[in-house]
Order: structure tokens, then C-alpha cells, then sequence
């Protein structure tokens, strides 16, 4: 169906983003695949192309213009190609916008430029052990010692950061008894602090070019300056862009679900069983239908959810609505995708075994079906 939230700056940025892509990403993804993360040049070549700064102020280097659609571009374009830019998402989509709304003018000098141009690379610290998605839970602390608080604690499945130079920690500040929400803190650690240690990389089924791993913190010094925001106003903030990031997670689904089926409908065109091409097949072609129009009503509800977001309207029920709806499609569709390859669909030489293993994850991060489904149930008025 035909799609109007893009305009002709959109486009641009696009192309800009097909031709890097397939030029420079593709053919050397099967490497970074095995080396578990993309090389740090490549986040700098993205930020010297204006690929990762389009939010960040002008007078820091970046575009000036806060548009979701830019960073949905970008996820379209690496999983049109059936790649992905490792941490990018994350960072653009997730981490940015929490520099973006809290950090003060002398943070913005201090960070801006590097976030801009792919110098500085960021991670956000939430999930814990035995937490999970009740951030209320959390057990990491920080202590204020004058001007410099002390954290410790540790943090799990952090999303890129082994690079990362900059982490946002969430970590309690305070305790209030008849608020588990209250008393908690963003604060930034800087990779090399004395105590801040990167654990293992997790090994993980999917996602293989973005690196997972635990962070430990012993007695970490931070600077009060290093703080995000008011203190123990965290979990207000992290609400402030849940809706973005579940949106993002939307947008790879879609984008990966169209690509799924672009592969299999090449393979099926090739693939002969008992003398005919697979694609031949009535099965064939009512799988591949059925999809068609499944992942296109996931187009047209996710491309309305962003608009509501870029026009600062998008409430978190339908934010859980769009990400509920569009990871259910996309693990629907890879999966019978994966049937019409048969037994080659199994190997992961081929495109839809690491589509597969990588769509898994998307029912799972922020927050799970069961989160969107208990959020929206609230909306409905059952509680």
C-alpha cells in the first residue's frame, strides 16, 4: 500500500542511507557477525554522514530536527539489506532522547558533539539481576558522598556496552518505604572509572552483531555534574520515552517481517521440489498472500502510531497496542517464512535463519507482550 509520512528530506536521507549501506555494511557483515559488534569506525562514518545526529542541535553538529522518521528510515534501509547497524537503534532511539530532554547546557557542551558525529558511543543501564521489567526493583545504589556520588551494584543484558563510553546507570539515591518508584537517579559513567567493570558478553541466540553484556559497579566515584535530571526523579524520566522505544521495537519488527517475506518469495522462485518451483505451489502462494496482508496491516497501524508520536500524541496504551501487534506479526510471519524454506531454513547461511532467531527478542524487550497486554487491559478499564 502506498505510505504518506515521508517527505522528499526523508527520501533523501534514504537514499543516503541505501547507498551506504549496501556499499559498505553488507559486504562486511558476515565479519562483524563473527566478531560479535560493528567497528567503532563505522558508528564515526554514520555521524560524518549526518546519519546519527539528525535530533541533536545544530550548534553541536547535528541536524537540528526532532523526527522519529529519520531513525525509522535508517532501521528500514539496514533491514531491507537483511542487516543490521549493530547498537545504532539503541543509541539513537532509546539513549539519546534521555540526553536529548534532561541533561543541562554544560553536559550538552560537554557530550553533544560526540553523540553527533558517532565518537561517543552509550549504553542504559536498567535491567537487573532478578528484576526484569519491575524497575521499580532495582538494587543498584548510589550514595552522595559531597560532590560525587559512590554506585554500586550491577547491571544485566546492557545493550551495547562493551563500546560504550558514556552509560546512563539507573541506580536509588533514596528508599521510601510506601513508594518503590520513588528515590531513583540517571547518572552517567564514563567507561574507565575506578570499580566500573564490563563483564562477559552474553552469548545470545539472535542480535549476534550487538553486543549484551553485565556491568559491575564497586565503589564507583561519579560527579554530582555526571547526573541527568533532579534526583530520584528516574522513573518519571524513564517513562518519558517508553513509548518511542516500544515504537522502535515496532519498527524493526515490520521492516523485518517485509524483509522476510522478500527473501523467501526469491527463494521459493528458485527452489524446485518434485519437478516445479516451491513458489508454484497453492500453499506457496496462500502463505505468502496471507502474510502479505498481515505485515501490511502492521504497516499501516505502525506508520499511524509514529505520527502520533512525531506529533507528541501517541499514549502509552497505543504505543503497547503497536508493539503488541507488530512483534506478534512479525514472529507469525518469520516463522512460516522459515517453513517455505524447508530444511535450508535451518541454516543459517541463508537470510531467514538470522531473521528468525533475531525476531525472538522483540516479544521479550521493552517490555514483554504480557507488559503490553496488562497495559492495555488498564485502558480497557480492567483492573
Amino acid at each position: 500500500m502506498r505510505r504518506d509520512i515521508f517527505t522528499e528530506d526523508h527520501e533523501a536521507f534514504r537514499q543516503l542511507a541505501r547507498e551506504y549501506i549496501e556499499k559498505e555494511v553488507v559486504p562486511r557483515y558476515p565479519d562483524w557477525e563473527k566478531a560479535g559488534r560493528m567497528p567503532r569506525e563505522v558508528f564515526e562514518k554514520l555521524g560524518s554522514l549526518g546519519l546519527l545526529g539528525t535530533a541533536i542541535p545544530e550548534e553541536y553538529g547535528g541536524g537540528g530536527v526532532r523526527d522519529y522518521r529519520y531513525n525509522m528510515v535508517l532501521q528500514e534501509e539496514s533491514y531491507r539489506a537483511q542487516v543490521t547497524l549493530s547498537t545504532v537503534r539503541t543509541q539513537i532511539d532509546v539513549i539519546l532522547p534521555y540526553f536529548l530532554e534532561y541533561a543541562n547546557a554544560e553536559q550538552r557542551d560537554r557530550w553533544f558533539p560526540g553523540l553527533a558525529n558517532g565518537t561517543l558511543l552509550t549504553a542504559i543501564g536498567m535491567t537487573e539481576p532478578g528484576t526484569g521489567s519491575d524497575l521499580a526493583g532495582m538494587r543498584t545504589t548510589a550514595v552522595r558522598d559531597g560532590d560525587e556520588y559512590i554506585i554500586n551494584g550491577g547491571k544485566t543484558f546492557i545493550t551495547g556496552g562493551l563500546l560504550a563510553d558514556l552509560v546512563i546507570v539507573c541506580a536509588r539515591t533514596s528508599t521510601d518505604p510506601d513508594n518503590r518508584r520513588a528515590g531513583l537517579t540517571l547518572i552517567v559513567v564514563e567507561s574507565g572509572r575506578p570499580g566500573f567493570t564490563k563483564g562477559r558478553i552474553l552469548d545470545k541466540m539472535g542480535c549476534k552483531v550487538q553486543d549484551t553484556v553485565e556491568l559491575h559497579f564497586d565503589n564507583v566515584r561519579v560527579p554530582v555534574t555526571n547526573r541527568l535530571g533532579e534526583e530520584g526523579a528516574a522513573f518519571s524520566y524513564l517513562g518519558h520515552n517508553l513509548a518511542q522505544e516500544r515504537i522502535t521495537v515496532a519498527t524493526g519488527s515490520v521492516a523485518q517481517a517485509h524483509a522476510a517475506i522478500a527473501a523467501t518469495i526469491d527463494y521459493v522462485k528458485e527452489r524446485k521440489v518434485f519437478g516445479q518451483a516451491v513458489a508454484g505451489f497453492q500453499n506457496t502462494k496462500f502463505e505468502l498472500a496471507a502474510m502479505s496482508a498481515e505485515v501490511e496491516a502492521a504497516q499501516a497501524m505502525l506508520d499511524r502510531a509514529v505520527m502520533e508520536l512525531v506529533e507528541n500524541r501517541l499514549s502509552a496504551p497505543d504505543a503497547a497496542r503497536t508493539k503488541l501487534f507488530c512483534t506478534e506479526v512479525q514472529a507469525r510471519v518469520v516463522d512460516r517464512c522459515l517453513q517455505l524454506f524447508g530444511g535450508y531454513g535451518y541454516m543459517m547461511e541463508y537470510p531467514i535463519a538470522r531473521l528468525y532467531t533475531d525476531a525472538r527478542v522483540a516479544r521479550i524487550y521493552a517490555g514483554t507482550s504480557e507488559v503490553m497486554k496488562t497495559i492495555i487491559a488498564k485502558d480497557l478499564g480492567l483492573r
